[in-house]
């Protein structure tokens, strides 16, 4: 892998991604959504366009700018945080229909869950390349005197591999535990309540209210933290994946808020079509447990990250194919 950052060599591509994110989330809230409704498909079809168009422009940018190989890494690293998205939306619908929440307030909480993952995501794959540098074997051993390996094993890569395999078993086999989850006994509702007094009832999408001349939170203040803390826990997933394709964290960044931005037009289409994504979960636990093992044999074989991308979009294509073609009964 490129042991130089992208940005470092092409600065104008930070005001790139800056300048479109920035507008298109104005453009999003502030014009297009500035009034609460329920998303059709149409629009919903649109926006996923819209996103995904923006994300394959600026991948175009950096085969032109910074070479095939970077265009790689961020087209593998997009599709796989894209796929691990799309189960972290099955519970995102879960929790909708446990708090009843309107329609036409689902798109107002998956706007400000995202806008959190923004700040979130950037804390976490930062930091997670300052400390991947740090961890590498052979430097800690140099720094203790010792001549090193002949393989340069890095630490943290190693533990991250070793979880996403487990966490792709996991996943094989999970069933339907996350229909009977108490979502009002979560951590993110308790933090609400515990600084709060909150509503029995909604007051339009608004996150506070007046009762008797007393400042509420709303239930839908609450649903958004439980949103925020459940993408939190995904994060634990998908951020691993991605340091398996790449340690530019430019790349890993911006593919990553690329793909979490097309997720509240891609929630309405999943919404609707959930029978296209029975079969995902298999697919899901493939792509872990295939990134993880590359972690882990990462010092001794690396697989080029053109082949990471054709096993992950085969994989995610048969999952799709094998839902439609074999529905779930229930």
């Amino acid at each position: 892998m490129n042991q130089h950052p992208i940005f470092l060599e092409h600065p104008g591509l930070i005001i790139v991604f800056a300048i479109a994110v920035v507008i298109m989330l104005l453009l999003d809230l502030g014009i297009f959504n500035k009034k609460s409704h329920v998303v059709s498909n149409k629009e919903a079809i649109t926006w996923s366009l819209v996103w995904i168009s923006l994300a394959m422009i600026f991948s175009g940018l950096i085969f032109h700018f910074a070479g095939a190989s970077k265009f790689y890494e961020f087209q593998s690293a997009y599709w796989i945080e894209k796929a691990l998205s799309v189960d972290n939306l099955f519970v995102f619908i879960l929790v909708f229909n446990f708090f009843d929440v309107a329609n036409q307030n689902k798109h107002k909480v998956l706007f400000w869950g995202i806008i959190g993952a923004l700040v979130l995501r950037a804390i976490f794959i930062f930091s997670g390349a300052f400390l991947i540098k740090l961890t590498y074997l052979n430097k800690l051993l140099s720094l203790a005197g010792h001549p090193g390996f002949k393989y340069d094993i890095n630490l943290i890569m190693t533990l991250f591999g070793l979880f996403l395999v487990y966490a792709g078993i996991k996943s094989w086999s999970s069933g339907d535990e996350d229909d009977d989850v108490d979502y009002n006994n979560t951590r993110g509702a308790r933090l609400i309540r515990k600084f709060f007094s909150v509503s029995d009832k909604y007051d339009g999408n608004k996150f506070f209210t007046m009762e008797n001349g007393k400042k509420l939170a709303t239930p839908l203040l609450v649903v958004v933290t439980v949103i925020e803390f459940t993408d939190l826990l995904f994060a634990v997933d998908s951020i691993p994946a991605i340091f398996a394709i790449s340690n530019d964290p430019f790349i890993l960044y911006t593919s990553n808020i690329f793909a979490i931005l097309g997720l509240r037009a891609l929630f309405f289409l999943l919404d609707n079509f959930i029978h296209l994504f029975s079969k995902l979960q298999y697919g899901l636990a493939i792509i872990l447990s295939f990134i993880g093992i590359k972690m882990i044999i990462s010092p001794f074989y690396h697989v080029d990250s053109v082949y990471s991308l054709m096993v992950i979009g085969g994989v995610l294509l048969i999952s799709v194919l094998a839902s439609i073609l074999m529905p779930q009964k229930k």
